[in-house]
């Protein structure tokens, strides 16, 4: 990290570019974000008038002034316009998916998670941005030996998706490493968001669409494979902090405090349901990282004991999950806060390489331990 770069200080911008704004993360932090009264410069290469699902995730954006939306692809337009007066980057704009990732839709990754970042950051350069935070993924981590993960862990991307979500963060902090780039960089590395407006391809829109219409769900592997939830609000809450956040550089696991099976959460669907999800078992070839056991001496998580909990939501075809309102109360005050409270610790990350099993994770839960992969 340089201490020639310039790090945020402030709790929340005054304007904001927030590239990928019509996707999942993207349309609930542009949302949050004209809440405190920021302007909102939005891209994303998908049209509203013209994309339906773009236009469900903006509507509720268009009762707040302060939003701009440019319809626009970062791999061709013009930059630097979007980025005068802007306190912060927000760049979420990105392909999503590990399993599309493997075969011919890979160039679309590469065209987005990988080759438009470097013009970003060369425009964020030139106009002396202050700040940019890049959404990256605990798929980078791959594989684990049963532990949590920390920021300090060496990568091990196992799919085509996390590869480029690993070469788009470090894009982001190879350039914030330069002498001429005033712009500092915080890698979000999420876990598994999910919430309202979730992609239909997601595990909990699966389920519950499954446990809704009695349409069979399709389970890769064995269901025992664990995940570290975030609720979308928690996760927008974390990038937030992470604009103004008095650190220059570095990487932060954004994660929900609390892991749960898939077995969990078709349990918890079956419950909300009253009906038994029929499965489908699949165990083709472009899964995800299949073990990743939350270190709790062997024994499962019964979905009562979740920190988390799913309430099923009908709208036509659509499901979505959301947290249950009795455990919504001061969570994502909490979750800003802990993000403060690493980065004044400054995330040096050469120290937790040098003591990789005592790293710090970024949003710890109530035991204080890592992360489970996404």
């Amino acid at each position: 990290m340089s201490d020639s770069h310039t790090a945020a200080t402030t709790s929340s911008p005054r304007r904001a570019l927030v590239t990928g704004a019509t996707g999942f993360i993207g349309s609930h932090l542009a949302h949050a974000l004209l809440q405190t009264g920021a302007t909102v410069i939005g891209v994303d290469r998908r049209d509203p008038a013209r994309d339906q699902t773009a236009a469900a995730n903006m509507a509720a954006l268009h009762s707040l002034p302060g939003y701009m939306h440019i319809t626009a692809d970062l791999l061709t337009c013009a930059i630097d316009p979007l980025l005068i007066d802007a306190d912060v980057i927000f760049h979420l704009a990105g392909v999503p998916g590990v399993r599309p990732s493997w075969g011919p839709q890979f160039s679309e990754y590469v065209n987005s998670n990988i080759l438009a970042t470097p013009r970003l950051m060369d425009a964020a350069t030139r106009m002396h941005v202050p700040r940019l935070v890049v959404a990256s993924s605990s798929s980078v981590y791959g594989p684990t030996n049963g532990g949590p993960s920390v920021e300090g862990d060496q990568p091990r991307p196992a799919s085509p998706y996390a590869v480029t979500k690993l070469a788009e963060e470090q894009l982001c902090l190879a350039y914030a490493s330069r002498a001429d780039c005033r712009t500092s960089v915080i890698a979000l590395r999420y876990f598994t968001v999910y919430g309202p407006r979730q992609r239909p391809d997601m595990f909990t829109h699966r389920a519950l669409h499954a446990a809704m219409t009695g349409q069979p769900l399709r389970l890769y592997g064995d269901g025992h494979q664990r995940r570290d939830f975030t609720y979308i609000d928690d996760a927008v809450a974390a990038t937030i902090a992470a604009a103004g956040a008095p650190i220059d550089t570095g990487i932060v696991n954004v994660g929900g405090g609390a892991n749960a099976s898939l077995i969990d959460v078709i349990n918890i669907a079956n419950n909300l349901a009253g009906r038994e999800i029929q499965i489908h078992a699949d165990n083709t070839r472009g899964r995800r990282v299949s073990r990743l056991i939350w270190p709790g001496k062997g024994r499962g998580l019964w979905p009562s004991q979740l920190i988390w909990s799913v309430w099923a939501v009908s709208n036509g075809n659509h499901a979505w999950a959301v947290r249950h309102p009795s455990l919504t109360k001061g969570r994502s005050s909490a979750v800003a806060r802990t993000v403060g409270e690493v980065a004044r610790s400054r995330l040096r990350v050469s120290e937790r390489r040098r003591s990789p099993a005592r790293g710090r994770s970024a949003l710890r839960g109530p035991a204080g331990r890592g992360r489970t992969r996404t």
